[in-house]
């Protein structure tokens, strides 16, 4: 069985991704056939818009196929991780400029390279299983496929709070933090995309949502907004250690078993595409991190205790978060000369 379907159906050009016992992980397969999908339905004017969903009940996309990665780094194939990525991220873009409306029904988790898959389309559909999270930082990454646009757009602090901890939204969260544009019940989905299939009216999305759920993230948004607003990760820390109450202190607890480095940069990321507001800029940025990590130890080491041996004991090369200095952020980001991403210009 395929691991995505691609068809056209009445109006709309069809992707659905079929790997539900594996969370919908993208693989080179998923990503392969989206890069040939995508351009072909922008051409076809019988075409007036494209919805993605995904099979199962679990999860939209749950992220990439990290396993795979992991194989090819202890091996020392770092080329394997980085050509993954050359080839996402432009799919990544693609959707991002998507000539035509793009709708996701994005149910249960939507994480990583799922939410680069969903994220960037125009009508964003979530329901009340939805869980969407960047929690890279968990793993020796940072936010990327474009995560780190989405992050320098959300409200106040959002963006360094959500890119920095990982922190798994829901419904009314994910619509919050700009992640999401419409609640609609999963159980209101299916004939839903039936009427999109039949008339592509895009306004239908309009007409099915109901309300937003209460975000539970308005509660904290004082919290972040005083800790989380420092130009460096250790400014955040700082800001932590003097406040010290229980929110404070839970925070930072959190933070102390997160990989040092992803967090550190995570911040300067989410900074420069604030300032850049670019997908292409974005996702070169992001490139630079990746490219460079997969041969320092912290995202062969992230993936092992969280998917492999899922011991949960990390050994980051940073012994404590502040430990990382503004000189090793900047090398992590500067340009890599001819191993630059190659995209195209945004317009």
């Amino acid at each position: 069985m395929s691991d995505i379907r691609i068809r056209k159906t009445g109006r709309v050009g069809r992707i659905t991704l079929t790997r539900p016992k594996a969370l919908n992980a993208l693989n080179w397969n998923m990503v392969g056939a989206l890069a040939e999908a995508l351009p072909r339905f922008a051409a076809d004017d019988d075409i007036a818009m494209l919805v993605i969903d995904a099979e199962g009940e679990k999860a939209f996309c749950a992220g990439g196929d990290i396993a795979g990665i992991y194989r090819a780094m202890v091996e020392g194939d770092y080329e394997e991780p980085r050509n993954f990525w050359r080839a996402e991220y432009p799919v990544n873009k693609a959707l991002f400029d998507f000539p035509k409306p793009v709708a996701a029904f994005m149910q249960g988790f939507t994480m990583g390279g799922g939410v680069g898959l969903g994220c960037h389309a125009s009508h964003r559909i979530v329901g009340d299983t939805s869980r969407m999270a960047m929690p890279e930082c968990g793993i020796g990454l940072i936010p990327d496929v474009g995560g780190s646009l989405l992050l320098a757009r959300a409200p106040e602090r959002l963006g360094e709070y959500i890119g920095v901890t990982g922190h798994r939204m829901a419904a009314g969260d994910a619509m919050l933090a700009g992640f999401a544009d419409y609640y609609i019940p999963e159980t209101d989905w299916p004939d839903l995309i039936s009427r999109l299939e039949e008339t592509g009216d895009w306004d239908e999305i309009d007409r099915a949502a109901r309300p937003a759920p209460p975000a539970a993230l308005t509660e904290e948004i004082t919290d972040i907004n005083a800790h989380f607003g420092g130009e460096a990760l250790r400014d955040i820390l700082a800001s932590l250690d003097h406040k010290g109450d229980a929110w404070a202190t839970k925070t930072r607890e959190a933070l102390n078993r997160l990989c040092p480095i992803s967090m550190a940069c995570t911040v300067e990321l989410v900074h420069r595409a604030r300032l850049r507001d670019r997908m292409d800029e974005a996702l070169r940025q992001e490139y630079r991190f990746g490219h460079r990590i997969v041969e320092m130890g912290d995202f062969q080491e992230g993936i092992r205790a969280a998917i492999i041996d899922k011991d949960k004991s990390p050994k980051w090369r940073h012994a404590r978060p502040e430990d990382v200095t503004p000189a090793e952020v900047s090398a992590m980001l500067r340009p890599l000369g001819d191993e630059e991403l190659i995209l195209e210009d945004a317009s």
